[in-house]
C-alpha cells in the first residue's frame, strides 16, 4: 500500500469516529465521556470555581471530543394558556440527548434533582447527569437522572 492509501485509510477512520459521535451513540455512550471530562477538569481546575468556569470547561472538552454541544438552552413552558418562550435554561445539553446540571455548591439538595428531572420530562429527554464541581473528590458528586431510560 502507498502512502497516499494509508492518509486515506486515516482520514476514513477519523471521520467515521466523529460521525458515529454525532448519530449513534446512545445516552450512556455519551454520559461516559461526559463523566471523563468532568473527572479531567476537576483534577485540573479543583474545586471552588464559579459554575460559569467549569461550564465553559467542560462545553470545551466535549467539543474537543467531536460532540455537538449547545449551553444555557432555553425551555420553553405552558401554564393552563400562559405560554412562556422560555420557562428555564439548562446549562448544557449534548448532541440533543443528554442534558448535563452544573453546580459548584457546598452540598446537593433534593431541590437540584428536581430540577434536572423537570428539565428531562419538559424536553422529553431520557438521561441527566448532575454535577458539582465543589467537593473534594468528584467520584461521589455525579448524580445520573433518569427519565423512562431503557
Amino acid at each position: 500500500m502507498n502512502e497516499s492509501k494509508y492518509y486515506k485509510v486515516f482520514i476514513s477512520r477519523r471521520f467515521y469516529r466523529f460521525f458515529r459521535k454525532l448519530t449513534q451513540m446512545k445516552e450512556n455512550d455519551i454520559s461516559y465521556d461526559i463523566r471523563g471530562a468532568a473527572f479531567k477538569i476537576h483534577n485540573e481546575l479543583g474545586p471552588g470555581l464559579l459554575e460559569s468556569v467549569y461550564e465553559t470547561a467542560l462545553s470545551y472538552e466535549l467539543e474537543q471530543m467531536g460532540y455537538k454541544v449547545r449551553r444555557q438552552v432555553g425551555i420553553p413552558m405552558s401554564y393552563k394558556e400562559i405560554n412562556f418562550d422560555v420557562g428555564f435554561r439548562l446549562d448544557i445539553i449534548v448532541n440533543e440527548l443528554v442534558i448535563i446540571e452544573v453546580k459548584s455548591v457546598e452540598c446537593l439538595l433534593d431541590v437540584h434533582h428536581k430540577q434536572l428531572l423537570t428539565y428531562l420530562k419538559l424536553t422529553d429527554k431520557k438521561l441527566g447527569l448532575l454535577i458539582n464541581f465543589n467537593s473534594s473528590t468528584l467520584k461521589n458528586s455525579i448524580t445520573r437522572i433518569v427519565n423512562n431510560l431503557k
